[in-house]
């Protein structure tokens, strides 16, 4: 088959996304499993003799009464067996984290369609998108078998959000609407309620991410770090044993869930991490109390175990050619698929393309906040922004990099968006390297010096240094094409490559003047999801870090927005969250995503760009098509990896 045939295959997977229900139009959400109470359950060959040796209770004692049961309809999907190890490959330490976004256990989530169903919870009742009501599934438990229950809603209501030792800034923003925090209720023993007097429509979507708002803590685990609950000499020493500064540090320290760095901490997960940090393997094991079956009654995950092996990233592409991964899209790009499918059949691996849904591939965030006055009164200049854009060849750098199978757009929501608009995806983004440079003389650096470049108001050459994180040769590829062209209109470009968390701490700190990462996250937005991407709400936004600390605190960090138009987007984020009408939240996004298009706060250069995503054949019910994004979608995670299984050949091989 042509590259050319699986391409379009990919891209015709869009059409999945065509509709999507509202986030709190439907009222009420139950997963499947009614039935399951009474269907038979099928013990993991692996978990028997732990239960013959009452080590642990039989899976009918460990399962919730009703279990969720997965949906194995669709294309390509089958009924699986237990049995088998999944190998898969991460950069960092740091980064078994993604475990938490695979596994995609969730009080409620995303299906495939984009559209949110119960999991963890039994039902979930909305009224008027400002009472929620949630039900938890009679006997489900912790990992450790521990019950799962109000009481862990309660704790991490009371005793860690609306403690100001663990929570200084207060609730999360998804918690707040117009600074009011929910009324919390325990209804009975199994029912507890948030309510507002206003809708927030972004309390779902935040309880479904990728990186999910837990509402829920192990509370008979925690409570032992608690200062509430513990005496204090007997704390003091345990914050002492750990090396932390307070009680608060050590809290902090064990209950990071989504980390998953805690092997003492339960977890409603479907794998469970064993192996304690620093390693450079690690080996997460079935959840033995996981809530998920599949209709036949099998508890899931059907797969035993997951290593997770750490690599250099550099060398990940090449160790997954070799047959070192399972299961691999983390650190494989485009540029990767010919050296991938020359392998794939030596090695017995498939390698299919997903759709990517972020607005750029590639794109460049000028940091409005940068730490040097001269630089950042240069940036906020949108004629400057502009001319930078325009100085770009995209096409170039399609055809160059990307054979010609992308599309040429500014950094916005893509075709298969209800909210795109050809005038979104041009603005600003045609080769014009005439109008960049009347651009930048306007915006007063008609000064150069011997060699072309042009001067800052202070003298300096207009030498831009890009910060990168340091991973990714596709990333350095494009900025080449991009000094190249840039260099046309009197800009020249350097690059910083360091280590993530030194890459995003030098931004956040205004150090950092420009930096490079993917474009718009979500870029296949309906005018239901929240649009709070497109404004300044949280620090990890690369063009704005301290406005959007600012508002992700509560205002008590960072700084409040000093720009008009920024503010502006704060007010038609804070509008969307207000509005009932679903015409008045379509018209609020096209405010947003014109404003986010003429003002260039990020600079698109390519999207539209297919993911390689490779699976040994041996792994069975993996999409042939998909979505590889990262919220929403949890790239594996809306496909439930924990219903993913092993041919018997790989099984036997196994034991």
């Amino acid at each position: 088959m042509t590259l050319e045939r699986l391409v379009g295959g990919a891209v015709a997977g869009f059409a999945l996304l065509a509709v999507l229900a509202a986030p709190w139009a439907a009222g009420r959400g139950a997963g499947a499993g009614a039935a399951a109470a009474v269907m038979e359950l099928i013990e993991p060959p692996v978990l028997a003799a732990a239960v013959d040796g009452g080590k642990l209770p039989p899976v009918r004692e460990r399962v919730p009464e009703t279990p969720a049961v997965a949906d194995m309809s669709g294309e390509g999907r089958s009924i699986g067996a237990h049995g088998g190890t999944l190998n898969i490959l991460m950069g960092r330490a740091k980064d078994i984290r993604m475990m938490t976004v695979y596994g995609y256990a969730r009080l409620v989530g995303y299906d495939p369609n984009l559209k949110f169903v119960s999991d963890i919870l039994e039902s979930f009742e909305v009224e008027g998108g400002k009472v929620f009501t949630f039900t938890l599934r009679k006997g489900h438990k912790w990992s450790d078998g521990a019950p799962f229950t109000v009481e862990d809603f309660r704790y991490y209501f009371e005793d860690v959000v609306n403690n100001k030792d663990l929570s200084p800034f207060g609730p999360p923003p998804a918690l707040l609407v117009d600074g009011e925090a929910p009324r919390f209720e325990i209804l009975d023993q199994r029912r507890v309620r948030y309510s507002w007097s206003k809708s927030n429509p972004a309390f779902l979507p935040a309880i479904a991410g990728a990186r999910p708002l837990f509402l829920y803590r192990p509370a008979h685990y925690l409570k032992q770090f608690h200062a509430r609950y513990v005496d204090k000499a007997a704390l003091d020493r345990k914050v002492e044993a750990a090396a932390k500064r307070n009680w608060a540090g050590l809290h902090h320290r064990m209950d990071r869930q989504y980390r998953f760095d805690n092997v003492d901490l339960p977890s409603l997960q479907p794998w469970v991490n064993t192996t304690k940090p620093p390693s450079d393997r690690f080996v997460f094991r079935r959840n033995p109390y996981y809530h998920r079956v599949d209709p036949e009654g099998r508890q899931l995950p059907y797969i035993d175990e997951v290593i997770v092996t750490i690599a250099s990233t550099s060398l990940i592409p090449a160790k997954t050619g070799f047959g070192e991964s399972d299961l691999q899209a983390r650190y494989i790009r485009f540029d990767h698929y010919t050296f991938l499918k020359k392998g794939a059949e030596e090695r017995g691996f498939n390698v299919y393309l997903w759709d990517r849904a972020v607005g750029s591939r590639v794109a460049l965030f000028p940091n409005l906040n940068a730490a040097d006055p001269v630089w950042r009164a240069v940036l906020r200049d949108v004629r400057v922004r502009r001319a930078l854009s325009l100085a770009i060849n995209r096409k170039a750098i399609n055809q160059i990099l990307y054979f010609g199978l992308g599309r040429p757009s500014a950094d916005t929501v893509l075709p298969a968006s209800p909210l795109f608009r050809p005038e979104y995806r041009n603005a600003w983004a045609n080769y014009d390297i005439e109008q960049a440079n009347a651009l930048l003389d306007a915006a007063g650096l008609d000064q150069r010096n011997g060699d072309g470049i042009r001067l800052l108001p202070d003298g300096r050459p207009l030498q831009i240094i890009v910060d990168t994180a340091g991973e990714s040769t596709e990333e350095s590829d494009v900025l080449e094409l991009i000094k190249k062209y840039w260099k046309k209109a009197g800009v020249d470009l350097f690059t910083k490559p360091s280590q993530r968390e030194v890459f995003r701490n030098r931004v956040y700190a205004g150090a950092a003047v420009m930096s490079v990462w993917t474009g718009l996250e979500n870029a296949m937005a309906t005018a239901e999801m929240t649009p709070a991407e497109l404004a300044p709400t949280t620090q990890t936004q690369l063009q704005w870090p301290k406005w959007g600390e600012h508002y992700e605190t509560s205002q008590s960090a960072g700084q409040a927005p000093d720009m008009g138009i920024v503010q502006e987007l704060l007010d038609l984020n804070r509008a969307w969250r207000d509005s009932d009408s679903p015409e008045a939240r379509a018209e609020i996004w096209h405010q947003m995503l014109a404003i986010r298009a003429d003002q260039v706060f990020s600079i698109g250069t390519v999207n539209g760009v297919p993911q390689p995503v490779v699976a040994t054949k041996a792994l069975k019910n993996v999409p042939e098509k998909g979505i590889y994004n990262w919220d929403p979608g949890a790239y594996f995670g809306i496909y439930k990896p924990d219903s993913f299984w092993f041919t018997e050949a790989r099984r036997q091989a196994a034991r």
